[in-house]
């Protein structure tokens, strides 16, 4: 069983396609039931078997020298500021360069290119605590997924020249997988044309992270086959824009950066190729798995801020001469709050210590933890703005802003529907 799903372009047909063409015409409401059960129990069976649900000494320390250094200097404040000087400037720089001093540029990349190697519990730690203050960075795209792909698929000339730069903060990479409006690898069509010069690419890819600022670019084209074939996928990496690219700039509501990448006749040599033409496959699941698993640490710190942020809340407002948080309603809303979160913690963490300990079931690992945190985020998110009121969706309270980011981030690298189906089909349904 491979590491996608051969979903719908669309990816929101959840497992519609599946239960309907289920074996033994077996009722779909037990089939639902049974996959949730299978989900749901996943990372407490990890739990069991020994998966660690705690950070040991090093990754705390690294974790409370992250946390701090966000607070004082990449927090949401910083990040309003940011936003509201409106130059397009995606990141702070310098704020970047310091974050690379603390050495979270090398922390997933091998020390034999110049990385830390310090895992991915290591990783979505920093990425939790990311989520907490909305820090803006090119973390997620360069030094995990790109990174991640150079590691995987490109050769040894590649790794020495390209791995340490992105460790030092030297360069920034970004990836242009998608070319819909939904996840969906597979259904990459961008034709790579060979051409005496080496390839000619002509087509689009949509929603790159980081596409704006990126200094390198990774993109994913098919030099064979047909949409949702696995094999005849190759990765390009460009050093530089070749004629026929243009970089257009996408406005999201998390005030990120992002970008569509557009190519008309654009020539690429021979060794822009990342490893080899037409075994991009592997790699690539493995990358996205990677990704999708700092992703969701993120989206974990942005739902346990949110969720801190409103409980607080409750204990500060007044209504009806007592304070909200008395309410028994609210109450019992704030507590299932609390349980999804805790649930969807571990299912994070499993997910990240499967990377780490280069486990068999890393890919169900990964769909269990976007599927719960994109589910789990969302509901947070819709409860912390309905208790705080009117005010919670206007600019002046930063509920609104992790709200936003929330809605962004549930789509990308995969929403519930497009997870569950993996998730279902891994497990031969």
């Amino acid at each position: 069983m491979d590491g996608f799903t051969a979903c719908p372009e669309n990816g929101n047909q959840n497992l519609a396609g599946i239960l309907a063409h289920s074996a033994h015409g077996r009722c779909k409401g037990d089939l639902i039931r049974q996959l949730k059960g299978i989900m749901e129990s996943y990372s407490n069976i990890q739990g069991i078997l020994g998966m660690p649900l705690v950070l040991n000494e090093e990754q705390r320390m690294l974790r409370d020298s992250v946390r701090d250094f966000v607070k004082d200097n990449a927090n949401v404040d910083h990040f309003r500021k940011l936003r509201d000087q409106g130059n397009g400037q995606p990141y702070d720089a310098d704020t970047w360069a310091s974050l690379v001093e603390l050495g979270i540029s090398g922390i997933c990349i091998p020390e034999a290119h110049g990385g830390l190697e310090f895992g991915y519990l290591a990783m979505g730690a920093v990425f939790e605590e990311f989520g907490k203050q909305l820090t803006a960075s090119p973390l997620l795209s360069s030094a995990v997924f790109g990174a991640s792909l150079i590691e995987l698929a490109g050769t040894d000339t590649q790794k020495s020249k390209y791995l340490p730069a992105i460790a030092s903060g030297e360069l920034t990479v970004a990836v242009g997988i998608e070319e819909g409006s939904h996840h969906a690898p597979l259904y990459t069509m961008l034709p790579l044309v060979e051409s005496d010069a080496g390839f000619i690419l002509s087509g689009r890819k949509a929603f790159v992270m980081d596409g704006q600022s990126a200094d390198i670019l990774i993109v994913l084209a098919r030099s064979s086959g047909g949409l949702g074939d696995t094999e005849g996928l190759t990765l390009l990496l460009l050093e530089k824009d070749p004629a026929g690219l243009q970089r257009d700039n996408v406005r999201m509501v998390d005030s990120r950066d992002y970008a569509d990448l557009v190519f008309i006749d654009a020539e690429v040599s021979a060794d822009s190729v990342l490893g080899d033409v037409g075994e991009a496959f592997d790699p690539l699941v493995l990358s996205l798995d990677r990704a999708r698993a700092c992703l969701a640490a993120e989206m974990l710190g942005g739902a346990q801020e949110m969720f801190d942020r409103t409980i607080a809340y409750l204990q500060e407002r007044d209504q009806f001469g007592q304070k909200i948080g008395s309410f028994q309603a609210l109450q019992h809303r704030a507590a299932d709050m609390y349980t999804e979160l805790e649930l969807t913690r571990s299912t994070v963490m499993d997910a990240l210590s499967a990377l780490d300990e280069q486990r068999d079931d890393i890919s169900q690992a990964v769909s269990t933890a976007k599927c719960r945190i994109n589910d789990t985020s969302l509901h947070i998110a819709n409860e912390a703005i309905q208790m705080h009121g009117g005010i919670g969706v206007t600019d002046e309270l930063d509920i609104g802003l992790f709200f936003k980011r929330c809605h962004v981030c549930v789509n990308l690298l995969g929403n519930s529907g497009y997870h569950s189906e993996r998730f279902a089909g891994l497990n031969g349904f």
